[in-house]
């Protein structure tokens, strides 16, 4: 399931990098390359963070994921105090809505216990 949770946020993120980068949301204050890019980055992060859960071993790849899913966070973070110093609505609307999803993905990745090293995958 956090597999596909990561996956499905990487690909949100793909889709707002790519709006941004190619001028289809204006961004109010002439940041939408900076938007595209560090959207771009995350997307990537959230990707090799999915890609860590379903094939790396169990302890790295959880690993992986909550490194993943942190830098996500800081970066939806920056992005949200950007945001609201004169970005669009959709913009707003989406750091807001995402960030919330975000850490409620960190919260599960908490609960579920680490695998050990060594330890069978379940």
């Amino acid at each position: 399931m956090l597999v596909a949770v990561l996956s499905f946020q990487a690909f949100t993120l793909a889709v707002f990098s790519t709006l941004h980068l190619t001028g289809a949301l204006s961004t109010g204050t002439g940041g939408a390359d900076a938007a595209g890019i560090a959207e771009g980055l995350i997307c990537i992060g959230l990707a090799g963070g999915a890609w860590g859960l379903a094939v790396e071993p169990p302890a790295r790849g959880h690993r992986a994921a909550r490194l993943a899913v942190g830098f996500a966070i800081v970066g939806f973070i920056v992005g949200l105090t950007e945001t609201v110093q004169g970005h669009d609505a959709i913009d707003l609307i989406y750091h807001a809505t995402m960030l919330p999803l975000l850490v409620a993905t960190a919260v599960l990745l908490a609960r579920q216990p680490a695998p050990r090293r060594g330890s069978p995958a379940v």
